[in-house]
């Protein structure tokens, strides 16, 4: 018996960087579905079956990244969904708001092919960041 494919919810208004997550991930088995801007990723995440793993870009054409995230940490039937950020936004100041305000890592655009197969491997394999 197949083992079931991972679902990812990437949500980025780039295309070449959608375009580079899929041809990365897709590779190691994980099903990839795409939005371009938070309209679209709210119809995605009120289907089912719920993404394993959503992938948020901050700047956004429609709302701010944070501003999905916060309405995702404050849906219950969202409590276990990992959310990794990826972002151009690499000061520290942006790094630890998207941080405390429930993201369970945060990548920056210039190092994700280095660190985005790892990243989304363990945070698929540990599930949700606790907070103490």
């Amino acid at each position: 018996m197949s083992e079931v494919k991972k679902r990812i919810l990437v949500i980025d208004d780039e295309v070449a960087i959608q375009n580079l997550i899929q041809s990365l991930l897709e590779r190691f088995g994980y099903e990839l579905v795409r939005a371009l801007n938070v309209a679209t990723a709210v119809q995605i995440l009120r289907q089912k079956p719920l993404p394993d793993l959503v992938l948020l870009d901050m700047m956004l054409p429609d709302v701010d990244g944070l501003e999905l995230l916060r309405q995702i940490r404050e849906t219950k039937v969202f409590d276990s969904l990992p959310v990794i950020i990826i972002s151009a936004l690499a000061d520290s100041d942006h790094i630890r708001k998207g941080l405390e305000m429930g993201a369970d890592r945060y990548i920056t655009k210039p190092g994700l092919g280095h660190n985005l197969l790892k990243t989304v491997q363990d945070v698929l394999k540990t599930g949700r960041r606790t907070t103490t």
